[in-house]
């Protein structure tokens, strides 16, 4: 299997479980507030790293006795500022979008949230990058399917739809951040790190507004076990693992399928139907990530070790 599927895999994965995990989140907010489900996920997913990181050591234990203290002390402070990047990151976006979905319909968070797709090309080009012909097209037509699968009335910018609308583009900088500092430091640490920042910074509303009672805490335990250790755990972590070898707007793309499959689950689990013109969004989100993936003579978003 090559470097190619495999991360790839990866992802489909990620918005796997991102997809299903919409269900949980809407459960879990029958019990606690958003922020409330936001830290506690966040510090659940960082916990439940850090047995593996800890198993990683040792592992690389023997490996690292030759490597110099300056080199070891570089590689820590990259770690950290990566980790509270892509934490605070990950706790604005987050939030607003857990607020976001008070104000406004699933439907348009779905839609609004993917614009990222369309947001990190974009926010590429100011960073000096550029996109094939064959990526743009792409996101164009997963935009296209984004609105047909998740749009169900008239479009109009609500308080809600605002608050998503700058979600979309942290989440976007959230990406763009991981593209950054994923090749340059452990992917589990990374991940590991972001979790906490992002669930501390999260407690701080969460006690000053939210002040959750332990009943509710537990009453919401399964949603918050599976946002936390699938969504938080597993799934960014496989995002940041994956991104260190692929194309940060392919990777969006992939991510993307997040809104497909939170359709399909909520058709699965809690029996929504799908109408035709859902499933035509679908089809045309599955043709926007395969046209991403045809090859291409020269990757556009050229790795170079000194990009700033």
């Amino acid at each position: 299997m090559s470097a190619k599927v495999k991360n790839d895999g990866m992802l489909v994965l990620t918005a796997l479980i991102w997809g299903s995990a919409f269900v949980a989140q809407s459960v879990g907010m029958d019990y606690i507030g958003p922020f409330t489900f936001n830290s506690l996920r966040c510090l659940l997913g960082g916990l439940v790293l850090l047995p593996v990181i800890w198993f990683m050591g040792r592992r690389k234990s023997t490996e690292q006795s030759e490597e110099s203290t300056d080199g070891s002390r570089t590689d820590k402070k990259t770690l950290l500022i990566g980790g509270i990047c892509c934490g605070l990151a990950l706790a604005a976006a987050s939030s607003l979008q857990q607020i976001g979905l008070v104000y406004t319909s699933a439907g348009k968070a779905g839609f609004i949230t993917a614009l990222y797709i369309l947001i990190v090309p974009l926010l590429g080009l100011f960073l000096g990058k550029k996109v094939g012909i064959k990526i743009w097209a792409g996101v164009g037509l997963a935009v296209i399917g984004m609105y047909f699968l998740c749009i169900k009335e008239g479009f109009y910018i609500s308080y809600g739809d605002f608050l998503v609308v700058i979600c979309a583009f942290i989440f976007s900088l959230h990406i763009l951040l991981i593209d950054y500092f994923s090749p340059k430091v452990d992917g589990i640490k990374l991940s590991c790190i972001q979790f906490w920042i992002a669930g501390v910074v999260c407690a701080v509303p969460m006690v000053l507004s939210e002040r959750p009672k332990l009943e509710a805490v537990l009453s919401a335990y399964a949603p918050l076990i599976y946002a936390g250790v699938l969504s938080c755990g597993v799934a960014y972590t496989l995002q940041i693992i994956a991104q260190k070898n692929t194309d940060p707007t392919v990777a969006s793309l992939i991510l993307s399928l997040e809104s497909v499959f939170a359709a399909l689950a909520g058709w699965v689990i809690i029996h929504e139907t799908l109408s035709s013109k859902e499933l035509f969004g679908c089809l045309l989100v599955f043709a926007a990530i395969i046209l991403a993936q045809l090859p291409e003579k020269r990757n556009a978003w050229s790795r170079q070790d000194d990009r700033g």
